[in-house]
């Protein structure tokens, strides 16, 4: 009989890895049988080859729907990849053991479960039906929802995933008894926890593939598998389980996988990322991994010079001082080493001096870090990757080359093609090109900077899980962009990116989305952000050779509905929020004027009388309603003039005249300029309050006659300058002879012109004199 030894790690954890190294080496099995996919099993050579630097994962897709996928990462202080590298070394047999993903990604297998951290197969990522691959069994709630809960609160830490850093990854030594140590506490937890059809499923495939080793005459078989399936796994060889597990497999359904190696990061190996069965601190179990006798010194030496690079002061002075607090600290805790706490709480008080921005950069660039795996050159690259180089030899760009301008014309079918291409890479994420004003004349001009950064091949890899091209990819992102948007407005914005990258199926599917959502909101405001853009892409969209036509549609539908709910969304409006609707009235109406149709332009302008004629509305709105009718020519001089008397005359309050003021003039003087009787009346307004209005109102007027340019602040300065350009006391517009004044120069002119000038006759008051 063979001896069969059952490992029970954590994945992506430097203690666990440690001791299995240990025990591996000194126990060397012919054959290691890993939790992992049987599906990428041919790939596992690959493991060993010297361009093979983790971080990386294996991809499991369908070919036929590559969004069907399952990414399984692995780090150096894998304990999985140690196990992998091992066996490739001794040359013992390896295999994966885990349900083939070939029956998870099938149609009609299983649901989703949630992930233990104790579990030990490397996660799966984004992947619909597999992540069935980390499920939990049933059991009552505290458990179900972390396994290592209780003992973590028994222990006094505040969640499993510190006790087991704690007492597992961040221990010294090798003691390879702490497999059963493990074993017993995952048997203890799986107490009373009651039957999971999938995980019956994968445990019963696991212990299938511990039986076929044993018979295929191996002497020493080493199991390595999630802590938490160690007590099912122990049970391979138990009476009538056998038979259970045959009945428990029977009938599963299955389909078409491929598989690749691909790059990975320890971003998205971290938990902050989104990846269940991510670690805290990645960067920080590489530097316990490959430097445990020295760990405290190499993480600090390491903030210094992080902190040193951006010209902060870490002196080695402080850095001593940190080791030695640390240490101190990791004494008073019962440690026998500083953990990552420990250095946290020391560096902060030694090299940070308890200042938030430079123990940021330090936890991003070494706890979570920013290291990046590689793959050799001729392993089987991911969808998107092949379709990523194929289209850039296609449209003859070099990913890696040195940044450059790009300036493309959008007749030519290639550069129109580039363009494309360039933004349906920024749509998952990969911003190579970065778009710039074009220089020149000609519309048909885009200019682009381009610089590839050799971190987004990971961006690229991800996007795997959105389909299998670069355009899938790209669509893919946009539709869960779009069901996740809570706003109409961002709903348009998503329309002129899928414009621009010409994938006219995904936006149909966001249009549809925003007329479901535009149907039932109560947000008028939201509606007005979403009409702008809108109204921009139905105009010149066709630039690119985009139908644009169900965009028009949009707009169609939007502006009635913008229309019938204006005057009630500008109801109680403070000065902060008036300032924002005057805004979206703005844009609303050039969009609207924009897109040129009479029916529309009708529709918005009777919403805007509607506004208008509001007494108890902000004046800030109102007067700008009143000042998009009169450049309109909706409204006369005349009226705009009455409408401007009245929200100014004495019956108004001083403040809200001042805010009618400001929404009527903000950002132009041509009203005062060319419209007729408008300058008086404002100029009468001003001349009528008592010394106390004016001196409260003058910051609110200076403010808004400072938005108006220069020229036009001189033009209505002359006109207010010349006899009767403005209105005060009792002279009347357009008089310009004043009798009292002329009166005080006659003696002068008697004694010029001699007495013949005294039987001449004046000219009356309201005549021309010479």
């Amino acid at each position: 009989m063979p001896e069969i030894r059952i490992f029970g790690i954590r994945h992506h954890g430097p203690g666990s890895a440690r001791s299995l190294r240990a025990a591996l080496d000194a126990w060397r099995p012919d054959c290691l049988l890993i939790e992992g996919p049987p599906d990428a099993e041919a790939l596992i050579p690959l493991a060993g080859h010297a361009a093979m630097a983790p971080p990386v994962a294996l991809l499991v897709y369908r070919p036929d729907r590559p969004r069907d996928c399952a990414f399984f990462p692995f780090a150096a202080f894998s304990p999985e990849w140690v196990a992998m590298r091992h066996g490739i070394a001794a040359g013992a047999a390896l295999r994966f053991i885990d349900l083939p993903h070939a029956i998870q990604l099938a149609d009609g297998f299983g649901a989703d479960g949630e992930a233990s951290p104790g579990d030990g197969a490397p996660q799966p990522v984004a992947a619909p039906a597999a992540s069935a691959a980390e499920a939990v069994p049933a059991a009552p709630a505290a458990i179900r929802r972390d396994p290592l809960g209780e003992l973590a609160g028994a222990a006094g830490f505040p969640d499993g995933e510190r006790w087991w850093d704690a007492f597992v990854e961040s221990r010294a030594g090798e003691d390879g008894d702490v497999f059963a140590a493990i074993a017993e506490a995952m048997a203890a937890l799986r107490e009373g926890a009651g039957p999971d059809p999938g995980e019956e499923a994968r445990e019963a495939h696991m212990r299938t593939a511990i039986r076929r080793a044993a018979k295929d005459g191996f002497a020493r078989i080493a199991v390595v598998c999630g802590a938490w399936h160690g007590p099912a796994l122990a049970r391979h060889d138990a009476k009538g389980q056998a038979a259970a597990d045959a009945a428990t497999l029977k009938g599963l359904p299955k389909t078409k996988v491929a598989c690749a190696w691909a790059p990975w990061s320890y971003e998205r190996l971290a938990t902050a990322s989104g990846y269940r069965a991510g670690v805290l601190s990645p960067e920080w179990y590489d530097t316990l991994w490959h430097h445990e006798a020295r760990v405290a010194a190499r993480w600090l030496a390491r903030a210094a010079a992080l902190l040193r690079e951006e010209d902060l002061d870490a002196s080695p002075a402080s850095v001593i001082e940190a080791a030695r607090l640390a240490e101190a600290l990791a004494g008073f805790r019962g440690r026998a080493r500083p953990s990552l706490e420990d250095l946290d709480e020391a560096v902060q008080a030694t090299l940070c001096f308890a200042d938030p921005a430079p123990m940021a950069l330090i936890r991003r660039k070494l706890v979570i870090g920013e290291r990046l795996g590689a793959t050799p050159p001729d392993s089987p690259s991911t969808p998107v990757e092949a379709d990523f180089e194929a289209q850039c030899r296609r449209l003859r760009l070099k990913p890696g080359t040195d940044a450059g301008e790009l300036t493309l014309d959008l007749r030519k079918e290639t550069d129109l093609a580039r363009s494309h291409f360039l933004n349906r890479l920024q749509l998952i994420g990969i911003p190579w090109g970065t778009r710039r004003q074009a220089r020149g004349r000609g519309t048909f001009k885009e200019a682009w900077f381009l610089s590839w950064q050799p971190e987004w091949v990971v961006e690229l890899v991800a996007a795997s899980a959105e389909g299998g091209t670069v355009a899938q990819a790209a669509a893919g992102r946009v539709r869960t962009r779009a069901r996740a948007a809570a706003r109409v407005s961002e709903l348009s914005g998503l329309i002129g990116t899928l414009l621009d990258a010409d994938l006219a199926e995904a936006g149909a599917e966001v249009i549809r989305v925003l007329n479901d959502r535009a149907a039932l909101s109560a947000d008028v405001f939201d509606l007005m952000e979403a009409l702008p853009p809108l109204a921009e892409l139905a105009r010149y969209g066709s630039v690119r050779s985009s139908d644009t036509a169900p965009v028009l549609a949009v707009v169609r539908g939007l502006v009635p509905r913008v229309a019938a709910g204006l005057v009630a969304a500008c109801q109680s409006l403070d000065d902060e929020a008036a300032a924002a609707a005057k805004a979206r009235l703005v844009a609303v109406s050039g969009a609207i004027a924009l897109i040129e149709e009479p029916e529309l332009t009708a529709v918005w302008q009777e919403a805007l009388r509607g506004l208008a004629d509001q007494e108890h509305a902000h004046g800030r709105v109102v007067g700008r309603a009143v000042r998009l009718l009169f450049d309109d020519r909706a409204v006369a001089a005349e009226e705009a003039g009455d409408r401007m008397r009245l929200a100014l005359s004495r019956a108004a309050a001083a403040p809200a005249a001042a805010a009618w003021i400001e929404g009527f003039l903000e950002h132009s003087g041509t009203a005062l300029i060319h419209g007729r009787g408008l300058l008086p009346v404002v100029d009468e307004w001003l001349c009528g309050l008592d010394e106390e209005t004016f001196t409260e109102l003058l910051p609110l007027v200076r403010r808004t006659f400072a938005t108006i340019a220069p020229a036009e602040r001189r033009a209505i300065g002359e006109a207010l300058a010349r006899p009767g350009g403005g209105a005060s006391g009792d002279t009347a517009p357009g008089r310009t002879f004043d009798a009292e004044r002329a009166a005080r120069v006659l003696p002068i002119l008697r004694l010029l012109l001699g007495p013949a000038s005294e039987t001449r006759e004046w000219a009356a008051p309201e005549e021309d004199v010479r």
